[in-house]
């Protein structure tokens, strides 16, 4: 089952066929506008948005004091270069470092380009701080990660369509399987500079570890002078239903790489956080971004931040997800193989595609997205409601009860 296209919408998609890179294969909704967990298509039908531009909108869509602080900013300067100071940066260095228990804030505009830089203060920090020998140093990565998509990136990826004639691929990198402490710690050599880990894997299916793996990879960090780097790019910022998906196990990293949610949807803007020890590594002229702490982003992103907190993102993130986690592990259905989930980020893993579920949610207006084929996620902003989620779990309901068992 699919929704309509209409002729207008139609157009749109073959126009974007036409024209556009084929890397993607979205649902065939246009969408035309936004408002808190709500999107518009071009057609006026009203859609629960429950992906969250992959967790990048936890503040909702055209969040009225974002806008107003994008307004506001824009009018006034949006880019220097960092060949120059602007008032923004500093307060959002602050603000950030703070909100994240940290030293300091290296900002940058995409997750990918935050990965990068956590793995260049990595290395450097290996070569000047540990004493690896140049050109030796070793990262640790797990097995189904999903961290960006520069060729660094996947080419430490053990997806093969996301390597598939994109190498040579840069070396240094050893993966592990993810959620086993034990083999990570046999990995680690005296090269290794650090572990990069996803709390959660996001991409991968909201593939939660065993209970205990953070608390036991941060403690094998410290004991081996390994640096432990969490890529909270998705599950950061509130999602899980904790200000960090590491808090549920009390872990404290040694760097966040933080995104999406960063600036409620409104720019792009990413952060590598860490303590002075590692961020000192950094000097003049060895990283940098010409958009990157721009103070267009830093005063969308100080809002966003704000908006977390004011609104108690957080904790309506822990309180509405238990609730729809319980109420989803309910439903009985024959293509069901698990549901799981953390706050208000839930995967229902099935036996099938999950493709024509999507599409049929989507027909239903419920709007969310296949992930690994099998896999439904469900990330709804931060600020729906609990009356849009019972509906939204009624359409789930539906739909699992008109699929063939």
């Amino acid at each position: 089952m699919t929704a309509r296209v209409t002729e207008d919408a139609r157009a749109l998609v073959a126009l974007e066929d036409q024209w556009g890179a084929h890397n993607y294969h979205p649902l065939d909704i246009v969408v035309e506008r936004g408002e808190g967990p709500w999107l518009y298509d071009v057609d006026g039908k009203r859609y629960l948005d429950c992906l969250s531009a992959y967790s990048a909108v936890s503040q909702g869509h055209c969040h009225p004091r974002l806008l107003e602080t994008l307004r506001e900013q824009a009018s006034r300067v949006t880019l220097t270069s960092r060949a120059f100071r602007n008032d923004q940066l500093p307060l959002f260095c602050e603000e950030l470092a703070k909100f994240c228990g940290m030293d300091a804030v290296l900002p940058m505009n995409t997750g990918a380009e935050a990965v990068e830089t956590a793995i260049k203060a990595a290395r450097r920090w290996g070569y000047r701080i540990k004493g690896i020998p140049d050109d030796r140093a070793e990262i640790i990565v797990c097995e189904n990660n999903f961290h960006g998509r520069t060729t660094t990136i996947v080419g430490f990826s053990s997806e093969k369509s996301y390597r598939d004639g994109f190498g040579p691929f840069t070396p240094g990198f050893v993966t592990v399987p993810f959620g086993d402490a034990k083999s990570l710690e046999a990995a680690i050599t005296r090269n290794t500079c650090a572990v990069l880990f996803e709390p959660i894997q996001c991409e991968a299916g909201i593939i939660i570890p065993p209970s205990g793996y953070l608390a036991d990879i941060a403690r094998i960090c410290r004991s081996y002078k390994v640096l432990l780097l969490a890529d909270e790019i998705q599950t950061g910022l509130g999602r899980t239903g904790r200000r960090f998906a590491c808090d549920h196990e009390s872990v404290k990293p040694d760097a966040y790489i933080l995104g999406k949610a960063l600036s409620g949807g409104f720019y792009p803007v990413s952060a590598f956080v860490a303590s002075r020890a590692v961020m000192d590594v950094f000097d003049a002229g060895s990283h940098g971004s010409t958009y990157g702490g721009n103070p267009l982003g830093c005063a969308v992103s100080r809002t966003a931040l704000a908006v977390i907190e004011d609104e108690q993102l957080t904790e309506r993130s822990a309180e509405l997800g238990a609730w729809l986690l319980e109420q989803l592990q309910k439903i009985r259905h024959s293509t069901i193989v698990e549901v799981r989930g953390r706050g208000l980020l839930i995967g229902i893993e099935l036996t099938v595609s999950a493709r024509p579920f999507c599409e049929a949610l989507m027909a239903r207006g419920v709007l969310c997205k296949e992930t690994h084929d099998r896999v439904v996620r469900l990330a709804p902003p931060l600020v729906v409601s609990r009356d849009d989620l019972e509906w939204a779990l009624q359409q789930i309901q539906t739909v699992f009860a008109e699929m063939p068992s």
